[in-house]
């Protein structure tokens, strides 16, 4: 039984964006987004690492994020936050349909 080591800290780097968002513009929207994604996301690396082939809540939480920043990043063209939470979604996505594969 091997620990998601990735899924958990892509799961941090939300909840701690969201955090973020919220303590630099006082956006509770970011805030809630980031709890809600990055609790998702913590129990999808928590189902990963009881069942490897248990990815369908990471992989659709991280598919989801990468759609909805990937549409702000090219609505705003800021790079932070939304261009670099797209990318790492994208990221854990691809990494997630390879697990998939293999």
């Amino acid at each position: 039984m091997a620990i998601d080591w990735l899924g958990f800290g892509y799961a941090a780097v939300i909840a701690f964006g969201g955090f973020m968002g919220y303590k630099r513009k006082g956006s509770v929207m970011s805030l809630i987004a980031g709890l809600v994604f990055g609790g998702l996301s913590a129990y999808g690396a928590f189902k990963i690492s009881m069942d490897v082939r248990d990815n369908t809540i990471s992989l659709l939480s991280s598919g989801m994020l990468a759609v909805v920043m990937g549409m702000r990043f090219k609505n705003s063209g800021k790079l932070l936050p939304a261009g670099i939470m797209a990318v790492l979604s994208l990221l854990m996505f691809v990494r997630l349909l390879f697990k998939i594969m293999m």
